[in-house]
């Protein structure tokens, strides 16, 4: 059993073992075409009704990763936006440098004041 939680876990976790699974797939089912016809499988009810299941599994395990993807990045999109890119920016360079956050009016602070020497010139963001 725990053989098949790491598989499925390893299937989950990774978007290119997905990717290269679905590949592999998708060639051995566009081989299986002209097999099926040379072998007169095509005319067999179990496996087009075989066939068929697999299609529909397929169909879904497909639109729920497809989903899966979309929550992902609408987590991010909203991570995004309490947090936006250029206020971390603006915290590193502030943290990691000599510049100091510069308050010219009653708005929050946005652009870092840049010491040198004695006189203070202010840094504008575009």
């Amino acid at each position: 059993m725990t053989v098949i939680r790491s598989l499925w876990a390893l299937v989950q976790g990774s978007p290119s073992f997905m990717r290269r699974i679905n590949g592999w797939l998708t060639i051995f089912w566009l081989l299986m075409i002209p097999v099926s016809i040379v072998t007169g499988w095509v005319h067999s009810v179990v496996y087009v009704s075989a066939l068929s299941l697999w299609a529909l599994v397929s169909g879904h395990w497909s639109a729920w990763q497809a989903a899966r993807v979309e929550v992902e990045q609408q987590r991010e999109a909203e991570q995004a936006e309490l947090d936006p890119l250029e206020e971390k920016v603006l915290r590193l360079l502030v943290e990691r440098t000599t510049l100091e956050l510069a308050v010219t009016d009653d708005r929050a602070a946005t652009a870092p004041a840049v010491q040198t020497g004695g006189d203070t010139s202010r840094v504008t963001q575009s």
